[in-house]
């Protein structure tokens, strides 16, 4: 056969995958293919693909009949909004999109020359796991690639899309990436299917129930977020890199800076209800101050007390994390300290700001959170504020109490900049608590114990549930009006732009797992 004839009979067959059936049934299933998802993801005209005409080696079950150049994963690098990034995505139509040793090989390439070009990495999974007839093997494929996840993390932007079955060994190297999204229905996670569970424990649970993107971004918090298909899971892909730098010494890209650095937010001055214990929406501050009200929420199922996500200021990529009073009135517990820890920490790797907005009355008491380990885990957000070196600021709205006000972003912690709205109340506890303890004999002796305890609530309040004696000890530098938020945040890290700071040398920290 002619040489040019055979090779675009290879490119054919590889561009064919599984063949005509598999395809139609992948799209009946509600997919795209993994040459579909590829040319969604890159801008146009732009894919080169590596690994074309790789095939398995494996002879056994009758293995040495089927052979499909690629084998399994389309692998290559392109540019998503004119930036360059690797990307590799696995192909179900053929062998259930199974994992085989040359299939790892092509994945651990793609990962390899991301690092060496420090640039960010994305994996489109659809994989039925490893491909059993190469044992071994395709078991040594899966620690070579969670091998680079660990070695990548820190370095370059580490995206998963988990696009249909993702089960056993497969679920790891997406949990070691930052982030990962699932497409609602056609995709799930686990380490052990119904089957399995149901042998072992007696319990019958369906597979979406067990690893859906619903149970991971509700329940487990697995998954960072969930899409109704996969052009969706694909366009946020690309907005979510818009927010990221390529690598860990690049600054995050600049936006367009079009919506005015003073404008004023009126709003905001009436958003505090009078009554402290009544709630308010923290993203209608967020929308408020951020450029054009946009901003790109991570986790926004898992721990509902606390918002963590992406935005601009002054055309600067920031991120944000915010106690939400609108749910358990914004109190930390065990899911909100890991998940605000972990966003924390990837903000900090890739030179991304941190901006806080506080309103928080402490950690949420009881048995379950203290057996859970809520010292433990309260210590992650802590330890990855406290471990931070890129520009801080902090925004105090509301309460600010005990623990939870040292934790959340404090200037004692090394935040760069603590502002505060003339409603914040900083304190050991709220005045309601603090009263009852400090007047505790002399509200048990009086005639009007209601009576003294409003008078004593009112007085600890102008004594100390306030900003000023905050800001006359120099812990908040500066108290402001609301609608003054934007302007003052955008000036804030503007003037932390040249920042530099170093944590003491050393291998790594021990933040408390």
């Amino acid at each position: 056969m002619d040489k040019h004839r055979q090779l675009e009979d290879y490119e054919r067959r590889a561009e064919l995958g599984g063949g005509e059936a598999r395809l139609e049934r992948q799209h009946a299933a509600g997919k795209l293919t993994a040459r579909e998802r590829i040319d969604l993801f890159f801008d146009p005209g732009t894919f080169q693909e590596l690994d074309k005409l790789v095939t398995h080696r494996c002879r056994d079950f009758g293995m040495a009949e089927q052979v499909v150049p690629g084998d399994g994963v389309v692998a290559g690098r392109g540019r998503v909004e004119g930036r360059l990034t690797y990307a590799f995505a696995q192909d179900f139509t053929v062998f259930g999109g199974s994992l085989s040793e040359t299939n790892a090989a092509k994945i651990v390439k793609v990962m390899d020359l991301a690092m060496e070009s420090g640039v960010p990495v994305v994996g489109l999974n659809d994989s039925g796991g490893a491909r059993i007839q190469e044992g071994v093997l395709s078991l040594g494929g899966y620690a070579d690639i969670f091998l680079r996840n660990t070695l990548a993390s820190g370095v370059v932007p580490q995206i998963s899309a988990i696009m249909g079955p993702c089960a056993g060994g497969a679920v790891y190297s997406p949990a070691i990436t930052d982030f990962t999204v699932m497409v609602d229905k056609t995709s799930y996670m686990f380490i052990t299917g119904p089957e399995v569970i149901k042998t072992v424990t007696l319990e019958d649970v369906t597979k979406e129930e067990l690893g859906g993107a619903m149970t991971h971004n509700t329940k487990s918090g697995v998954a960072h977020f969930v899409v109704p298909d996969d052009q969706a899971c694909l366009a946020l892909i690309r907005a979510l890199l818009g927010y990221l730098p390529a690598n860990n010494l690049d600054d995050a890209p600049l936006g367009a800076d079009t919506d005015p650095i003073d404008r004023e937010v009126l709003a905001l001055d009436d958003l505090i209800p009078e009554n402290s214990n009544q709630p308010y929406d923290m993203r209608d501050v967020i929308r408020g101050i951020v450029d054009q009200a946009d901003w790109l929420e991570v986790h926004e199922h898992f721990a509902r007390n606390i918002l963590v996500g992406f935005a601009r200021l002054g055309g600067q990529s920031v991120g944000i994390v915010a106690n939400q009073p609108a749910h358990l009135a914004g109190t930390l517990d065990i899911d909100a300290s890991v998940k605000a820890a972990r966003f924390v920490r990837f903000c900090d790797a890739f030179n991304i700001p941190l901006v806080t907005l506080e309103d928080v009355p402490g950690f949420l008491p009881g048995t379950n959170q203290e057996f859970g380990g809520i010292i433990r885990h309260g210590a992650k957000l802590l330890f990855a504020f406290a471990e931070a070196t890129v520009p801080k600021v902090t925004v105090v709205t509301r309460k600010a109490y005990g623990g939870a006000y040292c934790v959340m972003a404090s200037k004692h912690i090394r935040t760069d900049v603590n502002l505060a709205w003339p409603t914040a109340e900083i304190a050991v506890m709220g005045p309601e608590g603090a009263v009852n303890i400090l007047y505790r004999r002399e509200l048990e002796a009086a005639d009007d114990p209601e009576a003294l305890r409003t008078e004593k609530i009112v007085e600890f309040k102008d004594k100390l549930a306030n900003p000023f004696v905050a800001a006359g000890r120099g812990f908040i530098d500066e108290v402001i009006q609301p609608r003054h938020t934007r302007t003052k945040l955008i000036a804030a890290l503007r003037s932390l732009a040249g920042k530099r700071a170093k944590n003491p040398p050393k291998k790594h920290g021990n933040i408390p797992l």
